[in-house]
């Protein structure tokens, strides 16, 4: 997305970004509370980091998606590609890296939660002595 912005390279190689990309920027936001969490195995900063990887992480990913389907539906039924990243189908490098993207949130949202599994049993057990 940036290199569109910037223009670090030609508008013939790369191109502009989809709408859903913007507010996946917001997806940054998750990993900074979740790393605010760890100084003092403060739960609640990484509840919170859960729930707005969801929103700024999952979800935009989620309809990015979505938005995209008819283009690649186009491409693999017709060959017809409108949009290029670096020469090849921006349809298909997108795609590739929303399934890099989704395993990457889908393992930090794993983690997490064990996480605060393990910070929420040791709280319990600090409480009883």
């Amino acid at each position: 997305m940036s290199v569109g912005h910037l223009r670090l390279l030609s508008h013939d190689q790369v191109a502009m970004p989809y709408q859903w990309e913007y507010p996946y920027l917001l997806s940054i936001l998750p990993s900074l509370l979740g790393l605010l969490s760890f100084p003092r195995n403060n739960i609640s900063y990484l509840v919170l980091s859960m729930i707005s990887m969801g929103l700024f992480s999952i979800a935009p990913l989620i309809y990015g998606s979505m938005e995209m389907f008819p283009a690649a539906q186009q491409l693999y039924r017709h060959g017809k590609a409108y949009r290029f990243l670096f020469g090849f189908s921006a349809v298909s490098v997108m795609y590739l890296v929303l399934v890099l993207a989704v395993q990457v949130h889908a393992w930090q949202l794993y983690y997490s939660k064990k996480l605060l599994d393990s910070w929420f049993t040791s709280t319990q057990e600090k409480k009883r002595k």
